[in-house]
């Protein structure tokens, strides 16, 4: 690719989202960046790699969602706080490697609010994978050897998590269409057919 563009990802659990995203950057030979943003994130801060994901873990067996928002406006906390290693300041540095990627190379982004952080780069094309209930539930039965309940709820339980996660960081609804470019359901398209519509539109909206 000649032009740098970044795809950032959000997807419910089960819908293959993450697939639909390994898939695009192996057919555009670029990077794609998901739990590895968190190693840079702790290369580049100097905080240990294992907060940023015990911080993940802890976020979804608290209540820290519910009790207010921290929108994200770009600062950093400076070493010398008592809040350097806070879960806000955790974030913020995954952001800074996801900007500083935008500006460096074309690649795929999963998560992490990726679509919010990079909302006023041109050169950024935002996408939610989804599908309905029965397909997720299809699909994540694949990789999980539980019973249908207690899949329903850990599928449940999950995107609840990046629902709040999402509302927590941004200030708005993660399954609200106007916050992406291209929302693809892919119960009705497939894997192949979600990347050739994302490249379709690539191809349109940059040329």
């Amino acid at each position: 690719m000649k032009e740098k563009v970044v795809i950032t990802i959000a997807r419910q659990y089960g819908s293959g989202g993450r697939t639909v995203g390994e898939m695009l950057a192996k057919r555009l030979d670029i990077h794609y960046y998901d739990k590895e943003l968190m190693k840079l994130a702790s290369e580049d801060s100097g905080i240990n790699e294992s907060l940023f994901a015990n911080t993940d873990e802890k976020l979804k067996n608290t209540n820290l969602f519910k009790i207010a928002h921290r929108v994200y406006h770009g600062e950093l906390i400076s070493p010398e706080s008592d809040d350097f290693v806070s879960t806000q300041n955790l974030f913020n540095y995954q952001a800074k490697i996801i900007k500083e990627l935008a500006e460096q190379e074309s690649c795929v982004i999963v998560g992490r609010c990726a679509d919010f952080i990079l909302k006023d780069y041109d050169n950024v094309l935002s996408v939610f994978i989804h599908a309905p209930h029965e397909y997720c539930m299809e699909q994540a039965a694949k990789k999980h050897s539980m019973p249908s309940k207690e899949l329903e709820r850990f599928i449940l339980k999950t995107d609840k998590h990046r629902a709040d996660y999402y509302k927590y960081y941004t200030g708005r609804e993660w399954t609200d269409a106007r916050n992406y470019d291209l929302c693809l359901d892919s119960s009705k398209l497939g894997y192949n057919r979600c990347v050739e519509e994302i490249i379709s539109y690539m191809n349109v909206r940059f040329k």
